[in-house]
């Protein structure tokens, strides 16, 4: 489900199958607590292996967002699935500049 890894600055979030409320509830507080105590500059959310994810998955996104903005972060988005693309580009997330 989740799999975090520090390089230097950044901290790398590996998210991995079906995100809905629960999933992301968890995911989030996991994050969260590795963001206040790490403090990375740039927080990258992996979803090269989420199967399925509804609109819970952008709420992860964009709480994330507001997290490190507040800290002086930044946040990207890498490696959405194909099956996801659209349901990114309609949440208006791109115009955050988020997603690689």
């Amino acid at each position: 489900m989740l799999s975090l890894e520090r390089s230097g600055d950044r901290l790398v979030a590996y998210i991995s199958g079906e995100l809905d409320h629960h999933k992301c509830a968890i995911i989030r507080k996991k994050i969260d607590t590795v963001i206040q105590q790490e403090r990375p500059n740039i927080l990258e959310l992996d979803y090269s292996q989420v199967q399925f994810m509804d609109s819970s998955g952008i709420g992860l996104v964009m709480g994330r967002y507001k997290q490190m903005t507040m800290m002086g972060g930044k946040l990207i988005v890498t490696n959405i699935p194909s099956h996801l693309l659209g349901i990114f580009r309609l949440s208006g997330l791109g115009s955050l500049g988020v997603l690689r």
